[in-house]
């Protein structure tokens, strides 16, 4: 679409249900991201009300009909996705404005290749807009959903603020307050139902006050006069989950604490299926937000979760029974989605889901899921099946190392409203976690790599090789679920970096890797680590055997170049000796290097001979690659884990940057 046009969505799609809003750009310096909102607005172009206004402080309209779904890493980057259910707005909402905002500074001129992105129930994309000419702006309207008659038109529009978030809020009548300091005053006035503080639980337990503050909406009222409007506070909350402090009573390292999902016992493959279908869906029906997020996904509405495991369906002269059954109800309607699960290295087999595609449609179901340890790149499924068979029933896919993110940033970061649904999400993941459960995510190079490797040691790895486009497809599989799992841990938002223009065609962009491995024998990948100064590089070298991470943060601003390598130095005192520093100083793409080792007792070896200031570190840890293709101890999946951990463990945590550009934490979603 072109900026200006707008199109009927009837026109593109006969799907019923949800629509899934993306938006997604290329961030050439990794230095940081942006956030979407979406605005609720009536017939006078205003918002009924604070709860009207959807954002990373308040992520979900208060009847669920519009959730931000958070940013999701991609094969190509990553992109931040929003779920609208259009049937479920009160009728008074007339417009949905679609926008995003930038902080810390920065603005949409920095970024490439805007792009929004509609699809419907079934994941089929209805329409595209690229966004052109962005400058100085610090927040953008992407595009507008409004009511025409009975339906609904699109409307690309691609208008900037340099104001920012609160300035293009303040549009549409929302009073935002975006300083970053907390007002010392009391709490907004309880409802008049005491029973509204208890948890979901009903224990009568007060809520704590950290899981109050990831996921009350941030509105303040002045001390100074209870007459005068609340604010939306646009600046994020500095929200933590505190962390208990546990004592063991085991008498002998050897005890074991018991588990609510144990992993002791499991036999075979048909066992870690059922164990593992039956332990996820139980956790979703039990810990509300945790099943939103995931059924949202699949544009599932929202509504009350019931999940059923080893259902039986009739299929011809037989019978099919799917691992799992997950129905959604909401308003008199009932979604849901048959389930195929796959644990350890097993394959998806396309008879049996194309048999549930046949179930779903008979019996007029939304959907089937797909859940095993791979990982579905730039939104296709990993399995080919009949396409006629998508006519009226969407496949979708979900990696266990997806679902782990989930549990991970709610358990950890984000919080729930129940502290037993908390314990259950650290259950959940427990298990998913332990070998025997076989469900911790892409573990495998596939058969190609072996023999890919060994032509590259022997440089007889030629284009044209299928082997060596099966590694490029299994290597960003690799690096998005490292990308996940960090942001796991972390609560960043850390994604892979693209600075080439978006081609659509996941092949050429793994041509240029298998071009990469026969020219140089290496594979290398870019990613976004907020606060860390730049984009982590991490190569890995089959020639060599070795894998380096590679960071360039800016120096301190000191008055010599003697003083600003003492700073870092000071700062690394505990990292590897033998990390690797090289000073950069402008114009010049390399400069004095040395180990941190050496470096300690010598500092002046870094100061560059010609007299010009230091103005960047590149600090770059090597690690062993793994030969084979697992994530055994030799395995290359687990040393591309290690090799990152160790840079990110060993020395990103060790810096204080005080030049740096500031990026901030992934806002709770």
């Amino acid at each position: 679409m072109s900026k200006g046009a707008n199109v009927d969505l009837s026109t593109l799609t006969t799907a019923t249900g949800p629509l899934t809003v993306a938006l997604s750009w290329i961030d050439p310096s990794g230095e940081g991201e942006a956030d979407v909102s979406v605005l609720l607005l009536g017939a006078d172009g205003k918002v009924g009300g604070d709860a009207d206004f959807v954002f990373y402080n308040q992520p979900a309209s208060a009847d669920e009909s519009v959730r931000l779904l958070g940013k999701t890493p991609t094969g190509s980057g990553s992109e931040d996705r929003i779920l609208v259910d259009l049937a479920a707005l009160r009728p008074g909402v007339q417009r949905l404005v679609v926008a995003a905002s930038r902080y810390a500074g920065a603005t949409f001129g920095a970024l490439d290749e805007l792009r929004l992105t509609v699809s419907d129930s079934t994941g089929q994309v209805l329409l595209a807009f690229d966004i052109e000419g962005a400058d100085t702006e610090t927040a953008f309207i992407f595009g507008e959903l409004y009511r025409r008659g009975e339906g609904w038109k699109f409307r690309a529009v691609g208008q900037g603020y340099e104001s920012g978030l609160a300035g293009l809020a303040a549009d549409f009548g929302i009073n935002a307050d975006d300083s970053d300091e907390e007002e010392a005053t009391p709490p907004p006035a309880q409802p008049a139902d005491a029973s509204s503080t208890a948890d979901a639980s009903g224990t009568g337990q007060p809520e704590p006050p950290a899981v109050a503050a990831a996921s009350a909406p941030a509105l303040e009222a002045p001390a100074e006069s209870v007459d005068r409007p609340k604010r939306v506070r646009t600046a994020k909350k500095k929200a933590t989950v505190a962390k208990a402090v546990k004592v063991s009573l085991a008498e002998h390292p050897s005890w074991q604490q018991a588990r609510l999902f144990p992993v002791n016992g499991l036999r075979n493959d048909q066992e870690r299926e059922t164990r593992a279908t039956a332990t996820l869906l139980a956790v979703m029906a039990q810990v509300p937000e945790f099943g939103r997020r995931l059924t949202a996904r699949f544009n599932a509405p929202a509504g009350t979760i019931q999940n059923f495991a080893e259902a039986s369906f009739k299929h011809g002269d037989t019978k099919v029974r799917p691992d799992g059954v997950l129905r959604v109800a909401r308003a008199g309607r009932i979604w849901t989605a048959l389930i195929e699960t796959k644990t350890g290295g097993n394959p998806l087999k396309a008879d049996q889901v194309e048999a549930y595609l046949e179930v779903a449609a008979r019996h007029g179901y939304e959907t089937v899921i797909t859940l095993s340890n791979d990982l579905a790149l730039d939104n296709e499924h990993p399995l080919k099946v009949d396409k006629k068979l998508l006519r009226k029933v969407s496949l979708r896919h979900l990696s266990w190392a997806e679902v782990a993110h989930e549990a991970d940033m709610l358990c950890h970061h984000d919080g729930v409203a129940n502290p037993v649904h908390a314990w259950l999400l650290s259950e959940l993941l427990h298990y998913l976690r332990q070998d025997n459960a076989g469900c911790q995510g892409f573990r495998d190079m596939g058969a190609a790599w072996v023999p890919v490797r060994n032509a590259v040691t022997t440089n007889t790895l030629r284009l044209g090789d299928r082997r060596a486009m099966q590694v490029a497809e299994s290597w960003e599989k690799l690096i998005r679920q490292l990308c996940l799992r960090l942001s796991g841990q972390t609560g960043l938002a850390i994604a892979p970096v693209l600075r080439k223009r978006r081609d659509g065609d996941a092949s050429v962009r793994r041509l240029q890797t298998v071009t990469s491995l026969v020219e140089t024998g290496r594979m290398n990948a870019e990613i976004r680590i907020p606060n860390t100064g730049g984009p982590v590089l991490l190569e890995a070298d089959l020639r060599t055997g070795q894998i380096d991470t590679t960071v360039e943060i800016p120096s301190a601003d000191r008055a010599r170049s003697l003083t600003r390598v003492q700073w870092l130095l000071r700062q690394l005192n505990d990292a590897p000796p033998e990390l690797r520093i090289e000073a950069l100083t402008p114009g010049n793409p390399t400069g004095p290097c040395d180990l941190l080792k050496n470096l300690i007792a010598e500092p002046g070896l870094l100061v560059p001979e010609d007299g010009k200031q230091v103005t960047s570190f590149r600090l770059t840890l090597a690690t062993g690659m793994g030969t084979k293709r697992g994530t055994e101890e030799t395995g290359f999946v687990r040393s591309v884990d290690t090799a990152m951990d160790r840079l990110h463990q060993e020395v990103l945590q060790l810096l204080k940057l005080d030049t740096a550009p500031t990026t901030e934490a992934r806002p709770a979603s």
